[in-house]
């Protein structure tokens, strides 16, 4: 079966194409998802000409089952947790407690590493457009529309390359607008649908926002 994608940088040129009536406007902030939804979110915003920034979200990973997640936090204070998988675990207070500290620790340190001083973006009436590599359960980008909404933002967009079908019904109630380029059936995994997946590093993610250029709405 063929791979939708090459890998980050095509999939963010391809989601690009289904956002061009975001181009060249002042009023839009694309927001990456990291480290992930960074290299999707560059070639989204090198194509709209608009700024481009991060949006720190952690994973809460069921403890011995991380790649599961039971929730999720991002900037903010927000907090979401999945009931389905809570519930159906019986994962206890203190582990979903305990899990959410460390996290926090991580989620502060990404703010450092990656802002180095910047104020995140004031989003309030612009349009913000959240950007990930794939979605397969959707709990982080759900906290990181959450947080988002919080700031009152004009419209919010969710783009992504590829993300479960289920995922994908759920997130057309939830946001202004959801787009995904591929939705594979059956759904594994994000990686599973690039051709090549590497890490994403701390390096790469500072390389990337400095790259930016400086938008000049027309």
């Amino acid at each position: 079966m063929a791979v939708p994608f090459r890998d980050r940088t095509e999939a963010g040129r391809l989601l690009a194409t289904r956002l061009t009536k975001y181009a060249n406007r002042s009023d839009v902030q694309v927001l990456a998802l990291p480290r992930g939804g960074v290299p999707v979110a560059f070639e989204i915003a090198k194509a709209l000409n608009a700024p481009f920034d991060v949006f720190i979200v952690r994973k809460l990973g069921v403890p011995g089952h991380e790649e599961l997640a039971m929730g999720a936090i991002a900037s903010g204070g927000v907090r979401i947790l999945n009931s389905d998988v809570v519930d159906g675990l019986s994962i206890p207070r203190a582990v979903i407690e305990s899990v959410t500290r460390r996290e926090l620790q991580e989620l502060a340190r990404r703010e450092r590493e990656f802002r180095d001083d910047r104020p995140p973006p004031d989003l309030q009436s612009l349009i913000v457009i959240l950007v990930d590599d794939g979605l397969a359960t959707g709990a982080t980008m759900r906290a990181a529309v959450t947080a988002v909404s919080k700031q009152q933002p004009a419209k919010i967009v969710v783009a992504v390359p590829a993300a479960a079908r289920s995922v994908c019904d759920e997130f057309q109630t939830e946001v202004d607008e959801f787009i995904c380029a591929e939705t594979p059936q059956p759904f594994y995994a994000v990686g599973a649908a690039y051709e090549h997946f590497p890490q994403i590093t701390d390096e790469q993610v500072h390389e990337m926002l400095e790259r930016q250029t400086v938008p000049h709405p027309s």
